[in-house]
């Protein structure tokens, strides 16, 4: 049945927090198809001052930003700051790749006249955002699509709803038009509507793999819908022969447990040679062991939050029991650590013993650990997913990191260092069930503009070739 309204419920306490009626996907369209030609025939310049602007007014209700980003998804408030700030961030690191990767070229070729590319906005685009980052990654599409000429509507996730009205917000703040980046509050069915909408031009998409099949299906047959798929990951981090246990354990943890495990380049394997297993897994159970998880607001501060809802801590649960029940050998339980509330105990289990190990994104604090005999063999199981998305190999020489990094399936590739927290310089993106090979950061320039090639001379002129009669 379709909802009729989105409410909006902390994570941490339960207490509600959002409550507004559904907004209409056709009036949604049809004000952004109104506003699109004005847009985007504005001189580059300025939108970019725009979207500067924006910047300013984020800026300055940071703080605000930053308390209901931690209320509104259960994450602890010091990581509630680094989201509004890569906001802010991402705007000059948008402009710079705007106007690198889409230059404009201009080639004379005498009497040809002038050879020239320029590039053009797609028209509308429909921007679908997670929970996880409910600011950050929606405004990794909106900016640049914005900044390329299009009108955007935003439909944030029915989870997080307030700080997609609080985003879009500060874009008015800066002046830019209510129907150029429009907040569009829903759910499943306003995202299928405007997915299926014959009046949008482009989907730009974080979430599920299973979410972004259905958009892929849907769109199949209309190959003039740009599509920029982003979604998750079974991301392998490999640790072979190194002497720094310690700061292997802690790249671990923050790989696997940042954000609560709700990252899509969270570590969800943990792949280990036999000849550092034992050191390696006792480590990172100690440290598992000092994780504080707590409310967004709590002193002393805590590493981790919730999860997002109870249904998520629960499938998380029942994901913990399969393992266990098929053959996984548990380090660290995952356990509920409130009954009302979505909070559990970071996990760790061994699943080297089972047969067919599931192949699916277990989006929270749960780890698995598989023993293998060698690099070689490393590689081989870390491949072993139909994910490519995030891969870290912790240790090795510089040529088992050559080797890593020439033969493993995945669209960011790091040594030595966390398998989240990629750089906004770089462009992100993954393939298989991760993504489209349309890579979002720094790349989101490429899918939000079209390269136009134009032919041109100021005055018609012509000559009659072969195949003409002089009469």
């Amino acid at each position: 049945m379709p909802l009729s309204e989105i409410v909006s419920y902390e994570p941490a306490t339960g207490q509600e927090l959002f409550r507004k009626p559904v907004d209409d996907v056709d009036a949604a369209v049809a004000r952004a198809r109104e506003a699109f030609p004005a847009w985007a025939s504005r001189p580059i310049a300025n939108r970019m001052e725009f979207v500067r602007r924006f910047a300013n007014e984020v800026r300055a209700a940071a703080e605000e930003f930053a308390e209901l980003i931690a209320r509104e998804t259960g994450k602890p408030l010091w990581e509630a700051k680094t989201e509004v700030e890569a906001v802010i961030n991402k705007v000059e690191i948008s402009i710079s790749a705007y106007m690198e990767r889409t230059g404009q070229k201009k080639l004379d070729s005498a009497l040809g006249g002038i050879a020239a590319v320029r590039h053009k906005p797609h028209g509308i685009m429909a921007v679908l955002g997670p929970y996880n980052f409910p600011a950050h990654l929606p405004n990794g599409h909106i900016v640049p699509a914005l900044i390329a000429g299009n009108t955007v509507i935003f439909k944030p996730s029915e989870k997080t709803p307030a700080v997609g009205a609080l985003l879009v917000e500060c874009f008015r703040r800066a002046g830019i038009d209510n129907d150029v980046v429009q907040v569009l509050i829903g759910g499943p069915d306003e995202g299928k509507a405007l997915v299926a909408h014959p009046q949008v031009d482009g989907i730009l998409f974080t979430g599920s793999a299973q979410a972004g099949i259905a958009i892929n299906r849907k769109c199949a047959t209309n190959p003039g819908k740009i599509l920029a798929l982003e979604m998750g990951g079974n991301n392998p981090i490999v640790v072979t022969k190194t002497p720094k246990v310690e700061d292997a354990a802690l790249l671990i943890i923050r790989s696997a447990f940042t954000t609560a495990g709700q990252r899509c380049t969270a570590a969800r394997r943990l792949i280990v040679t036999e000849d550092m297993y034992d050191q390696t897994v006792e480590a990172v159970k100690n440290l598992i062991g000092k994780i504080i998880v707590d409310e967004p607001f709590a002193e002393p501060a805590p590493f981790m939050g919730c999860v997002i809802d109870n249904q998520a801590a629960d499938q998380l649960t029942e994901s913990f029991l399969y393992l266990l029940s098929n053959g996984g050998k548990a380090i660290r339980h995952l356990k509920r650590l409130k009954d009302d509330a979505p909070f559990v105990a970071p996990a760790l289990i061994d699943t080297t013993a089972m047969e067919e190990r599931p192949d699916v994104e277990l989006f929270g604090p749960l780890l698995q650990v598989i023993k293998v005999p060698d690099l070689d063999s490393a590689i081989v199981e870390a491949n072993n997913t139909r994910f490519g998305l995030s891969a870290s190999l912790i240790g090795g020489s510089p040529e088992d990191f050559s080797l890593f990094w020439a033969n493993i399936r995945a669209g960011i590739v790091n040594w030595n260092q966390p398998t989240n927290g990629a750089s906004s310089k770089a462009p992100f993106g993954g393939l298989g069930l991760s993504g489209n090979h349309r890579p979002a950061a720094y790349y989101a320039a490429d899918y939000c503009a079209y390269p136009v090639a134009s032919s041109e001379v100021e005055q018609p002129r012509a000559s009659l070739g072969v195949g003409f009669s002089t009469d």
